[in-house]
């Protein structure tokens, strides 16, 4: 018999609709209704859905409109007939249904990690931890006065075009120095912290900085940094020099060597760019230190007295002529790509879990 022919369809749904309504008038337990469910509707072994299998995906695109709606018919009856049996509530055999089976597997909920960028910065801080430093914040939106004036950024300083600086909208009735920008650096959280507590400081300012920098494979308009700062009495470029180079074997291997080259920043001076041999070719030469054995990664210097007389302003501890203390700075991207091989800075920020799976 086949499903091609009015005739025949009306046969062979008038026989299925007779054995369910045979089947349904019969239920008299909660077992019986339970194997009734299983028989006509159970999902891999149930009549309807073999019934699916056999008529409806292989009757021939004319017809299938035609079997579609018997079919729906009689399911219909069948969940009708069935929703009569279990009554009002639901039966035992539903119940028993939806229990929990304790046995089973569980749900495995995949760990987390950390992102690269969050690590690498959390490593840094427990590197200056270690040391005794202790970790300063402070807000990304800032004042020029906080941003470049304290830091002897002056107005109409040069260095101020180096920033590259993102400003709020609508400050022009401000004085300059409490217009509000994004910062540029975590600097102003050194002088928020010398105004806040006198010396000695240790401390460590991780937080992300925000420049109008184009996207490359190397720069991003927003970043990550951590800079830091250490004030006392008798501190000397000689500390500076044995603290980073510390920190860089900490970080990188205690094969790793440094060295410091005369640079300019207006809130050091002395100042010093901070190269590292290449972790890569370990100094030999390779492509990535442009064959010259070493990689630029930071920069610091001694705290120039200018920046000391700001926060004298507010604590008279801060004596340029008493006391004495270094900065340094680094970019939280630039070591992660170091130590992760990542050749793109926008891989960090894309979202893309098939990138970030690999630092699980």
């Amino acid at each position: 018999m086949t499903t091609d022919e009015p005739q025949n369809l009306d046969n062979l749904f008038a026989q299925l609709e007779l054995e369910v309504r045979q089947a349904a008038a019969g239920l008299s337990s909660s077992e019986a209704v339970e194997n009734f469910r299983l028989d006509w509707v159970g999902r891999k072994q149930g009549r309807l859905k073999q019934l699916s299998d056999q008529w409806l995906k292989s009757a021939p695109v004319e017809a299938r409109r035609e079997i579609g709606q018997r079919f729906n018919a009689l399911k219909t009856l069948v969940e009708s007939l069935l929703e009569e049996a279990a009554g009002a509530g639901p039966s035992d055999a539903a119940l028993a249904a939806e229990a929990l089976d304790v046995t089973l597997p569980g749900t495995r909920r995949l760990m987390g990690a950390e992102h690269p960028i969050t690590r690498t910065m959390n490593e840094l801080i427990a590197i200056f931890a270690a040391l005794g430093y202790s970790v300063g914040v402070g807000p990304e939106v800032e004042t020029d006065y906080y941003n470049f004036e304290s830091m002897n950024f002056p107005p109409g300083h040069p260095a101020r075009d180096t920033q590259d600086t993102l400003v709020i909208a609508n400050q022009e009735r401000r004085s300059l120095r409490d217009r509000l920008l994004l910062r540029t650096h975590t600097s102003p959280v050194q002088m928020r912290t010398m105004e806040q507590q006198p010396p000695p400081i240790r401390i460590v300012i991780p937080g992300k900085v925000h420049r109008n920098d184009a996207a490359d494979a190397t720069h991003s308009p927003v970043f990550h940094q951590v800079e830091g700062l250490c004030v006392d009495t008798n501190i000397t470029f000689s500390d500076l020099k044995g603290t980073l180079d510390y920190a860089m074997k900490a970080l990188f291997g205690s094969s790793v060597k440094t060295r410091f080259f005369p640079s300019f920043f207006p809130f050091t001076e002395p100042s010093a760019d901070v190269q590292i041999s290449c972790i890569f070719c370990a100094g030999k030469g390779c492509r990535k230190c442009k064959h010259s054995g070493w990689i630029e990664l930071l920069g610091c210097g001694m705290v120039d007295p200018a920046v000391f007389a700001f926060a004298a302003e507010k604590q008279p501890a801060y004596d340029p002529k008493k006391i004495s203390g270094f900065a340094f700075g680094m970019g939280v991207e630039r070591i992660a790509m170091m130590k992760y091989g990542v050749s793109d800075i926008g891989q960090f920020y894309s979202g893309d879990m098939r990138f970030l799976e690999q630092f699980v």
